[in-house]
């Protein structure tokens, strides 16, 4: 579950949000499974869309981040969850988009490194 501003979100809704003041994230892993996951890392990569197939994650002069943009998760037990927290500082206007991956953080493994990805949050921030 991806919550921004205390608002649901998912890939249909448009989160608005005001320049300057800190937005606050909320981002919830529930483990369905019967069998405890982790470690994982949670990373949050903000980034522009151009609609033309580029994405510009160069915005640090555009997006802060109020903390750290990736949390470690040792263990979720099966049906527990585990709650993190954040928050944006947009600098400009303009349309953003936030990339949430959850990523396997077992360096014991001899496979390569297994990816969910959320799907992107959409955030307008306006004057």
């Amino acid at each position: 579950d991806i919550l921004v501003d205390g608002k649901v979100c998912d890939c249909d809704v448009v989160v608005t949000c005001q320049v300057g003041d800190p937005v606050p994230l909320q981002v919830k892993l529930t483990n369905w499974s019967k069998h405890s996951v982790g470690p994982f890392a949670l990373t949050m990569m903000p980034y522009q869309d151009y609609q033309n197939g580029v994405h510009n994650y160069d915005l640090q002069d555009a997006i802060t981040f109020v903390g750290s943009n990736t949390f470690y998760i040792d263990t979720v037990k099966p049906t527990k969850d585990s709650v993190y927290f954040g928050s944006l500082l947009f600098l400009y206007t303009g349309d953003f988009y936030l990339n949430i991956k959850f990523h396997e953080d077992n360096c014991s493994r001899e496979l390569p490194l297994s990816w969910l990805c959320l799907p992107s949050v959409h955030i307008r921030a306006t004057d």
